[in-house]
């Protein structure tokens, strides 16, 4: 017993006393998983991807065909899909894609049309299937309210807002019947609530409706709600907070906001280079840059569309109704003809001065029953008003559209 109690010790001693001895560990290699990409309904990772922009010159087949697609069948791709998509409108400047097979040759199995950053014409032609579609990418839209004081026109406050001019021109029509963008002061106030588009969470593609605003304008408030009125036809129209439509059957001015009046209306206008003599002017002067669009105030039929070496210049008259009529003097260049029917707000012209005139302008002349009047003193007759039976359901409609505007704080 006593031998066994001495040889445990003495074992314990010698393994205790050997090395440590280390198991090598195998590294074990992480394959990092390739992210998936889909765009355009296309897996992309199964596909070369090529991206391009058509230069110019280039064409359908040339692209096509630098892609191992041959002529024969580049040919029955343009006839197959022509109802779709007509080949021979691709532009310089327009960007593409090309899905190519994923091997050494990259043969081009789909072709992506870029109409817009969010829309594009899909043409697939692999394994002897040909088609054609149009792709639409998902548009985000998101509600945006902005507030701003004038300084000195609509456009340099909206610019210094960062603001598109697209935005700024819309306004500007929402606005053409109700406010006079010439007669704007410095301190009048705005406030909209608008929508922007969105694709990809963040590329910028538009923007939506505005679907309120006001303008504070020499101590008033002057509304407009964007409401559908007629479901039927799926046509909208502006409104103030009673219900009165802002647009009406004459324009307050042919040119959009860009501009000043130079002259008025005035049956005893004197004038120095005729010995200062009366000379009235039967019309008003509206003075903008050469080039300017001319728009036409209101609907209606072209009765005069020439050119007057002396007078009146590059002109054009047109007849609204049989009480009113309107004309156009001093253009550069017309864009109307005798006899075309024009929508209000339509291109007649731009601004120039030709005939007798050194300045810049356009004088906008007005009639009303056969005499020449001052348009700003007529009493015009208002457009179709909103049907009775929608004004409940309007006023609802604009109820939390007015406050969210009252809350909309201006910075400082």
């Amino acid at each position: 017993m006593k031998k066994t109690l001495l040889i445990l010790p003495l074992l314990l001693a010698i393994f205790s006393c050997k090395p440590d001895v280390e198991i090598p560990i195998e590294e074990i290699a992480v394959i990092p998983v390739p992210k998936i990409i889909y765009e355009y309904g296309f897996k992309l990772n199964d596909y070369t991807v090529i991206n391009g922009t058509i230069k110019k010159g280039e064409s359908f087949g040339i692209i096509l065909d630098r892609h191992h697609i041959d002529y024969p069948i580049i040919n029955k791709i343009a006839a197959t899909i022509k109802d779709t998509f007509d080949v021979r409108r691709v532009r310089a400047g327009k960007s593409y894609t090309v899905l190519a097979s994923k091997d050494s040759l990259e043969k081009a199995q789909v072709f992506i049309y870029k109409n817009s950053k969010a829309t594009a014409t899909i043409i697939e032609f692999n394994d002897s299937i040909i088609s054609g579609y149009k792709y639409r990418k998902k548009i985000e839209t998101i509600e945006k309210e902005v507030s701003g004081k004038i300084f000195s026109s609509l456009s340099v406050s909206m610019d210094s807002l960062h603001l598109n001019s697209y935005l700024t021109n819309t306004i500007a029509d929402i606005y053409a019947w109700t406010l006079d963008f010439y007669k704007l002061q410095k301190g009048d106030e705005f406030k909209f609530i608008y929508e922007e588009k969105f694709i990809d969470d963040s590329t910028f593609v538009g923007y939506g409706d505005i679907k309120a605003a006001v303008f504070k304008h020499k101590g008033r408030d002057v509304y407009a709600y964007r409401f559908l009125a007629d479901t039927v036809k799926g046509i909208t129209e502006y409104y103030d907070e009673k219900g009165n439509m802002l647009r009406s059957q004459f324009l307050k001015s042919p040119i959009k906001f860009q501009y000043r009046i130079s002259s008025r209306y005035n049956l005893k206008r004197r004038i120095a280079y005729y010995g200062n003599k009366i000379k009235p002017h039967k019309g008003t002067d509206f003075a903008a840059n050469e080039g300017t669009p001319i728009m036409a105030t209101a609907s209606g039929t072209v009765i005069q569309s020439a050119y007057h070496k002396r007078g009146n210049g590059h002109f054009v008259k047109i007849k609204h109704n049989n009480t009113y009529a309107t004309q156009y003097l001093h253009m550069r260049k017309r864009k109307v003809r005798k006899g075309q029917y024009v929508k209000q707000g339509d291109i007649i012209g731009w601004v120039g001065h030709t005939g007798s005139t050194e300045g810049r302008h356009v004088c906008y002349r007005f009639w009303k029953n056969g005499r020449q009047v001052d348009p700003f003193k007529q009493k015009l007759p208002p457009a179709k008003p909103l049907k009775k039976r929608l004004k409940p359901i309007y006023l609802k409609h604009i109820t939390p559209l007015k406050e969210q505007l009252s809350q909309i704080t201006f910075s400082k």
